[in-house]
């Protein structure tokens, strides 16, 4: 398994996927807008994705894909898949009766998730309503999460990074099909939510199958693996999960706000996750098999060799994402959003979360580095320490901010927590291994450092001189946003070659499957 062709595959799968959640979004804004339904909708979303983001990606990703390759190391492919098989039977145990729980008490749910809404009968009902409908959604994504760790411990990357495209896309088939059959957007999107769990589940399966990897369906067995799983489970699922966990209190603090609060924070959040995912999903995903491998044979220096490159490849591709959606933000949502029942106090609104938002890329894409080398030495309860300190720090900063800087002020406390959580991280980190990256990193980081600031003076600088300050039409706004990006996207990537920081040579050969030293 290649770490720099694994990171290109994950990489150019999720730039796909985001580009369909684009269409989904700006579908959905035209229909929906930032009103009451759009309200509700997205606290539905918000709650399977954030379990699922909890117990089945976050925790799973931890805590199974290092013993699942431990044992496939020790004893062999067979063992790996009766000890894969054991995972999904503890999997479904927890889930469906949680699943069935939450759904039965969703009206009390929606209350701790949106309080404000209990002012609103009508958000309240149809936040109900949708929540009930998307639920079973968290368990169908969770077997989906544990075949792709299978897949993935396997070096086999493409499958579990395209089913998210699977979920845009039966989106998007739902909100034109409300559109043209004059069917209710919001339950035909929370049903589209439930199908999409199902389609995504069969994609892995079929795949899990074309690579000789099926999970067996075994009989519950508490063998020492499946122990130390469970053990592992609660505080991997705190770890992974403090980003998730501060955007559930920006949802209960956005549910306090007037009406359209919530849908502002979820269309700036969607457009910040464009460089998280990206960027964030492929490292963490393909970083923590290489370190788990590595460690297991007691091979430091290659796991801060690859350590090193995951920094790089944060922060090559973290910080002019950072600088555009910081500088464009306003361009960028009115292109996108600023349609139908989207009107520019909506742009002006996300515009200003998204730029608070995007303070935290950085510490974002480098949580997911540190948290690995971590997950790689069997150490979840270091993340979850960390995790707490972040989440105590995001309700504080978003409690105090709320008042004066509205939704902004939410944006921001997540970007100083995302930020404590990356700082805290690094230092443990330090701490323990002594050294957390290679004698190559300090020098590439400086140059890096530069071409973003080149980057940031003249997007700044091609912003007031291409983006027109008189209304214009969809056709001219799309045609100035893609000569904004490309032009600031080019004297990044000059400014790259001419200091060093990555040469063209250096793609090529991570795309022919060799990591630049």
């Amino acid at each position: 398994m290649n770490f720099g062709r694994s990171l290109f595959t994950v990489s150019g799968l999720t730039v796909v996927s985001r580009i369909g959640g684009f269409v989904r979004d700006s579908l959905t804004a035209i229909f929906l807008g930032a009103g009451p339904v759009a309200d509700a909708f997205f606290v539905a979303l918000r709650l399977p994705n954030l379990f699922r983001s909890l117990f089945a990606e976050g925790a799973f990703a931890a805590a199974f894909v290092p013993l699942y390759t431990t044992e496939q190391e020790r004893n062999g492919a067979e063992a790996a898949q009766q000890f894969a098989g054991q995972a999904l039977v503890l999997l479904l145990s927890i889930l469906i009766p949680f699943s069935a729980l939450v759904m039965m008490l969703m009206p009390h749910v929606i209350l701790v998730l949106a309080p404000g809404f209990a002012h609103d009968p009508e958000r309240y009902r149809l936040a109900v309503q949708f929540s009930t409908i998307t639920f079973p959604y968290l368990a169908l994504i969770s077997v989906t999460a544990l075949q792709t760790g299978v897949l993935n411990a396997r070096g086999i990357f493409a499958p579990g990074a395209a089913a998210p495209i699977a979920f845009n896309l039966t989106l998007i088939a739902g909100l034109l099909g409300a559109h043209f059959f004059h069917w209710h957007v919001g339950y035909t999107l929370a049903w589209a939510v439930a199908v999409s769990g199902v389609v995504q589940c069969g994609w892995l399966a079929v795949s899990c199958w074309r690579a000789r990897a099926v999970i067996p369906l075994l009989r519950p067995r508490l063998t020492e693996s499946s122990r130390l799983l469970f053990r592992r489970i609660l505080p991997g699922a705190v770890g992974s999960g403090a980003t998730q966990i501060n955007l559930l209190v920006s949802t209960i603090l956005a549910s306090l706000l007037p009406t359209g609060a919530v849908s502002h924070l979820f269309y700036a959040d969607r457009l910040n996750q464009l460089p998280l995912g990206v960027v964030g999903i492929a490292v963490a995903t393909t970083l923590l098999p290489v370190l788990s491998r590595h460690i297991g044979a007691g091979d430091e220096a290659k796991a801060r060799h690859y350590t090193s490159r995951g920094i790089e490849f944060c922060l090559l591709l973290g910080l002019p994402a950072m600088i555009g959606l910081m500088v464009v933000a306003q361009p960028i949502i009115e292109t996108l959003f600023e349609h139908g029942k989207f009107t520019h106090a909506d742009t002006i609104a996300t515009a200003a979360a998204l730029r608070a938002y995007t303070l935290g890329v950085p510490g974002f894409l480098l949580v997911k580095v540190f948290a690995s080398g971590f997950f790689a030495r069997h150490d979840t309860k270091t993340p979850v320490k960390i995790g707490i300190i972040a989440m105590v720090t995001n309700v504080l900063c978003a409690v105090a901010l709320l008042g004066p800087l509205q939704q902004v002020g939410i944006a921001l406390a997540n970007s100083i927590a995302v930020s404590v959580n990356a700082a805290l991280l690094y230092r443990r980190l330090r701490q323990r291994t002594g050294k957390v990256g290679d004698e190559k990193l300090p020098r590439r980081l400086w140059k890096i450092l530069l071409c973003a600031a080149i980057m940031a003076a003249m997007t700044v600088f091609l912003t007031h001189a291409i983006w027109g300050h008189e209304p214009a039409g969809i056709a001219r706004r799309a045609r100035d946003l893609f000569g904004l990006i490309v032009l600031s996207g080019l004297s990044y990537l000059a400014a790259l070659h001419f200091t060093g920081a990555w040469r063209w040579r250096d793609t090529l050969a991570a795309a022919r499957g060799h990591t630049p030293e």
